[in-house]
C-alpha cells in the first residue's frame, strides 16, 4: 500500500499535533485539554457524530462508510493520558508541565488515530461504521474499563475493537502481533507483618518482623520456580519494603511488603494468588508473627481474538509487506487496560515499531514521529479490510 501524496504531505502536520500533545501532558482522567483537542479536530474532519464524556473524559467519533450507517461497526482505540514522570529529553516540544510527561507514547497513539480519522472521513472506502475511540486513564486508572461500563460497546454497536501500541526496539515500519495472550495481567499484593519490637541487641526478646519479611521475599520466588508450570509465564516481584522504625538499634514492630504479580492466563492468575497467600501465611506462622494479606487485582490479561488477528495481519501486510509483519510476536509482561475492551468484544491489540528509542516509561523516552505514517496507514487499511470483507 503506497503512501499517498496527501498523507505524505499531512504527516508533518500530524507530527505537530503529536508534539503539541506531548508538550501539554495530562494525567489519568484529567485530560480535558487533550480531549478538547481531539474533539475539535474530529468535528473539523467531518465525523458523522462526535461524542464526549464517555468514561468521564473519553471521546468517540463515528465515521460512516459509503452506504451510510448500514453494516458492522469496528472500534479503533488510542489512549490519551501521560505519566507522573519528570522529562529529561531536552527536545523542543518537551513537557511544559513539571513532573508530567508522555513517557509511553500516548501522544503518538492519539495523533496517529486522529490522522487516520481524517483519512477515513475523506475517503470512506468501506461499508459500515468506524468508531474512533480516544481513551483516558490507561496508566493505572482503568479508563478502558470505565468506558466499557459507560456503555461504549452497546451505545455505538461495536462488533470488534482494535488497539495499537508503539514498541521501542521494533524497527519503524514493522508490526508485531499474536493470537491469544499478548499482555499480562497485573495484580498487587500488600503484606503487613506485625511482630514484637525491641532492642536490636536483644533479639531473643522480640518476634522480629524483619527476618520474617526477608524469608517471605525469598520464599515467594518459589511460587514461580516450584508452584507454576515452567511452560507458563509468571512474575512475582516484591518491590517495596518499609518498617515503622528508622533507628539502627531498634527491631520494629511492623514491616510492610508490596509488589506485583504478572501472568498470561486467568488460570495461572488464580493459582498464583492462592500460592502467594499460602507462602505468606506459612512463613508468618513459622516465625511467630501476625500477618495481614491484601491482594488487589489490576488489569486482566490482554487476549487477542484469532479472527481479529487475521484481519490485523492482512491490514498490516497491505501497509508494510509480508516481511515486516511479525505474526507470532512474543507476549509482554507489562499490562494494558485495553484488556477490558477485549473482554467486552472480540478484537486485537498489536505493536508498531518505534525504532531505537529509549524504553517506555523512561524520562528520556520520546515517540518517534517517523512511525506516524505507518500507524495512520495501518488504521486506514484495517478499517477497509475489516469492513469490506464481503465485497
Amino acid at each position: 500500500m503506497a503512501l499517498t501524496d496527501h498523507l505524505a504531505n499531512r504527516a508533518s502536520e500530524i507530527a505537530e499535533w503529536r508534539q503539541d500533545i506531548h508538550a501539554n501532558p495530562e494525567l489519568l482522567f484529567d485530560v480535558h485539554r487533550t480531549a478538547g483537542f481531539v474533539a475539535e479536530r474530529l468535528e473539523a474532519f467531518g465525523c458523522d457524530e462526535v461524542v464526549t464524556g464517555i468514561g468521564r473524559t473519553g471521546v468517540v467519533g463515528l465515521i460512516h462508510g459509503r452506504n451510510g450507517a448500514v453494516g458492522r461497526t469496528i472500534g479503533l482505540r488510542a489512549d490519551m493520558d501521560a505519566l507522573p514522570i519528570a522529562e529529561t529529553t531536552g527536545v523542543p516540544w518537551a513537557s511544559k508541565v513539571r513532573g508530567k510527561m508522555h513517557a509511553c507514547g500516548h501522544d503518538g497513539h492519539t495523533a496517529m488515530l486522529l490522522g487516520a480519522a481524517r483519512e477515513l472521513c475523506d475517503e470512506r472506502n468501506f461499508n459500515g461504521t468506524v468508531a474512533v475511540i480516544f481513551q483516558p486513564a490507561e496508566e493505572g486508572g482503568a479508563g478502558g474499563r470505565v468506558m466499557v461500563e459507560d456503555g461504549l460497546m452497546e451505545r455505538f454497536s461495536i462488533d470488534q475493537v482494535f488497539g495499537m501500541h508503539n514498541l521501542p526496539g521494533l524497527p519503524v515500519g514493522q508490526f508485531g502481533m499474536r493470537t491469544g495472550a499478548i499482555m499480562a495481567s497485573a495484580d498487587y499484593p500488600e503484606i503487613e507483618i506485625l511482630g514484637k519490637g525491641g532492642h536490636a541487641a536483644m533479639p531473643h526478646t522480640t518476634a522480629d518482623p524483619m527476618v520474617a519479611a526477608a524469608q517471605m521475599i525469598v520464599s515467594l520466588q518459589t511460587v514461580v520456580s516450584r508452584s507454576t508450570d515452567p511452560l507458563e509465564a509468571n512474575v512475582v516481584s516484591i518491590t517495596k519494603l518499609t518498617a515503622d522504625s528508622s533507628a539502627f538499634n531498634v527491631i520494629p514492630e511492623r514491616v510492610t511488603l508490596g509488589g506485583t504479580v504478572r501472568t498470561l492466563s486467568p488460570k495461572v492468575r488464580d493459582e498464583t494468588e492462592a500460592n502467594v497467600r499460602r507462602v505468606v501465611e506459612g512463613v508468618a506462622a513459622a516465625h511467630g508473627v501476625g500477618v495481614t494479606f491484601r491482594y488487589r487485582r489490576g488489569y486482566p490479561v490482554t487476549v487477542n481474538n484469532a479472527s481479529a488477528v487475521r484481519t490485523a495481519i492482512a491490514a498490516a501486510r497491505k501497509v508494510a509487506g509480508d516481511d515486516e509483519v511479525i505474526t507470532d510476536h512474543p507476549p509482554m509482561m507489562g499490562a494494558e487496560d485495553f484488556a477490558y475492551m477485549l473482554e467486552a468484544q472480540p478484537g486485537a491489540y498489536i505493536f508498531v515499531g518505534n525504532g531505537n528509542s529509549a524504553g517506555l516509561h523512561s524520562p528520556n523516552y520520546d515517540f518517534n514521529d517517523d512511525a506516524i505514517p505507518h500507524g495512520v496507514r495501518y488504521w486506514v487499511a484495517l478499517a477497509e479490510t475489516a469492513l469490506n470483507e464481503n465485497l
